[in-house]
């Protein structure tokens, strides 16, 4: 999957922190301590699918932050 488009220094400070884009492109969350970095194989519906694609977060990463 792709990420969604960010400005490249953006992209390369989440890349640096998060493993955003890594993370993304390999349809996994994005590692411990902010995400599981378990596979994100699934999502609920095409928001979610949206929102991984922004922060690179699986859907259960998703349901703990924002709420189910």
């Amino acid at each position: 999957m792709e990420p969604s488009k960010k400005s490249q220094p953006l992209a390369d400070m989440l890349e640096a922190l998060t493993g955003r884009t890594t993370a993304i492109t390999g349809n996994t969350c994005i590692p411990l301590p902010y995400g599981c970095g378990k596979p994100a194989a699934t999502f609920r519906d095409e928001t979610s699918v949206r929102e991984f694609r922004i922060s690179g977060f699986c859907q259960a990463c998703q349901d703990a932050v924002f709420g189910v």
